[in-house]
């Protein structure tokens, strides 16, 4: 079963960029769709960007198309999320989740998850 882990994290500025990484162990992410997802406090995980496993074809969030750019490397069994041009809006913690089948958009479509990351912007 895979196992994800993500990093890279922390406090920035608004303005500022982060570049969070998600390392996966007991599985290749090249046999899954690869996701980010985020939850600010009191709210609902909501959908971030996919990166498809076939032809890395992205779909992101319209709050954060133009800004962040997802990505992955088959050779390092990693995914990345980088975030530019952070707002205080983009503060939550960031989660990253593979899946095989189903809505791309749906939490119940990933089957596992990782731990998540905190992402503070500050204004």
């Amino acid at each position: 079963q895979v196992q994800l882990v993500e990093s890279g994290g922390g406090l920035v500025q608004a303005g500022g960029a982060l570049r969070l990484s998600c390392a996966a162990s007991g599985g290749t992410i090249s046999t899954y769709g690869m996701g980010w997802f985020r939850q600010a406090p009191g709210k609902e995980r909501e959908f971030v960007a996919h990166i498809s496993r076939f032809t890395t074809s992205t779909s992101y969030a319209d709050s954060v198309k133009g800004r962040f750019t997802i990505s992955r490397d088959n050779t390092k069994n990693t995914v990345y999320l980088q975030m530019n041009s952070l707002k205080p809006e983009d503060t939550a913690v960031y989660y990253c989740a593979a899946r095989t089948t189903g809505n791309i958009y749906l939490r119940g479509s990933y089957n596992h998850w990782g731990q998540g990351t905190q992402v503070t912007v500050s204004s």
